[in-house]
């Protein structure tokens, strides 16, 4: 297949009407338009295709426009749209669906809109439950853009020149252990950054220890994923501490690791888990699991969310779990995540730039690097590779620390044919930096 010339003439010109009405604060991505999607396929503007590595940025998770799941939202959308907190069938149903599928002790689920909502609800929840005010999160963390997400968050860019923060935020290390903060490595290091949280919260916490929020594994920060146990150990130490534990489960969930949620790889029970992206698939969707006990607290009327539980939303999100479960969604991100990553892997081995090839399921991280001995972090060579994938036919997006690892996050009804070809792509584009 020929390389596309990008952009092409009709994206040239809706990236220049972007730059000009939009105000260029979006995120930077391929020189191209997206026209349609159908499943893991994108065609833009101009008629080329690609194979989609994003998952529109891990929110499409059973495929772009599932006819099961169009289906279900057009029916919604002629039946009802959009009561303001009223119950309606939908949405009670989809808070029992979801009571059934996540982990005990979670017994109660508060419907909202985006993943930045629900951590924002667990966060003020948690404060209002203990009577106390301090949060503990971790670097690279993201948890949002609004001011309490913000707060929370351990990467610079979401706070940066933003002004002052909300006040009671102590943030620990977390196991970026390809850039490890001690110097340590995964075989030796007993979980020093994890240990290391006594000393953090006895040199800046006041007492008042409401929560501790953490993200299965990081994306904003890189697709950054902990040693095997160290989400167990937290959770224990969360326990022993009596704070509330918060796992951030909106990118990681609805099957994108491999299992249903992440929590169930480490046998994780938090008191508050925060759903989005995947849960609706491309509608607006999120919810915060948590228990009956913590809720008691409030009063009819004290928590709502103007579209959040919308109708609309609510059947978007039955026809999502019931694709999973008429699919195997969940079995095929395990089975074709391995192979990738095998992939990937192999391809960190063989290249002089891609530092370090990691992930679970379907999301990986590909982190590029101008030389593996000093790790120094490549933009440069990141960004070469993110635009002769595009020109290949491979959508691909830039996330990190340092705007060096690539995602790999298709939909998870990616077929076995093209998880082989999207790989050939890359390893195609990578070994012609050599």
């Amino acid at each position: 297949m020929a390389k596309y010339d990008l952009p092409g003439p009709r994206s040239a010109e809706l990236l220049q009407m972007s730059q000009k009405y939009e105000g260029g604060a979006t995120s930077r991505q391929q020189p191209f338009v997206w026209d349609t999607a159908q499943g893991c396929i994108i065609t833009d503007v101009d008629g080329n295709e690609y194979i989609d590595w994003t998952s529109g940025v891990l929110v499409t998770n059973v495929g772009h426009c599932h006819p099961k799941h169009v289906e279900a939202i057009q029916k919604q959308v002629a039946r009802l749209l959009c009561p303001y907190d009223f119950p309606t069938p939908e949405r009670v149903t989809l808070a029992k669906r979801m009571v059934e599928i996540t982990p005990d002790p979670l017994d109660a689920c508060f419907m909202l809109t985006t993943g930045s909502e629900a951590t924002e609800a667990a966060m003020r929840i948690a404060k209002r439950f203990t009577g106390n005010h301090e949060i503990i999160s971790f670097y690279g963390g993201f948890h949002g853009r609004t001011v309490g997400a913000m707060s929370a968050a351990g990467k610079t860019g979401t706070k940066k020149q933003y002004g002052p923060v909300l006040t009671g935020h102590i943030q620990s290390p977390y196991a970026y252990c390809y850039r490890c903060p001690f110097d340590l490595t995964p075989d030796t290091c007993d979980f020093k950054c994890l240990r290391f949280l006594d000393n953090v919260v006895e040199t800046s916490s006041t007492g008042q220890l409401a929560a501790a929020i953490v993200e299965p594994y990081q994306g904003g920060a890189g697709f950054i994923f902990p040693p095997e146990g160290w989400l167990k150990q937290l959770e224990a130490w969360c326990q022993e501490h009596e704070v509330l534990f918060i796992l951030d489960e909106v990118q990681s969930s609805f099957g994108r690791t491999g299992k249903m949620f992440y929590a169930e790889h480490e046998d994780l029970h938090p008191n508050f888990m925060c759903i989005g992206k995947g849960i609706g698939s491309g509608m607006p969707t999120a919810c915060l699991m948590t228990e009956k006990r913590i809720m008691e607290v409030f009063e009819p009327g004290e928590l709502s969310s103007t579209t959040g539980g919308n109708p609309v939303s609510c059947a978007a999100a039955h026809a999502v779990l019931d694709i999973f479960e008429e699919e195997g969604l969940v079995e095929n991100s395990a089975k074709i995540g391995e192979y990738m990553l095998g992939r990937l892997k192999k391809l960190e081995h063989e290249s002089k730039y891609l530092g370090d090839a990691r992930g679970r399921g379907l999301v990986m991280g590909l982190e590029f690097v101008a030389d593996k001995e000093t790790k120094e972090p490549s933009k440069e060579i990141t960004w070469q590779v993110v635009e002769e994938c595009a020109r290949e036919g491979l959508c691909v997006g830039v996330v990190g620390f340092y705007g060096n690892v690539i995602r790999v996050a298709p939909p998870l009804v990616i077929t076995e044919d093209l998880a082989e070809k999207s790989c050939d792509i890359m390893e195609k584009v990578v070994k012609g930096l050599e």
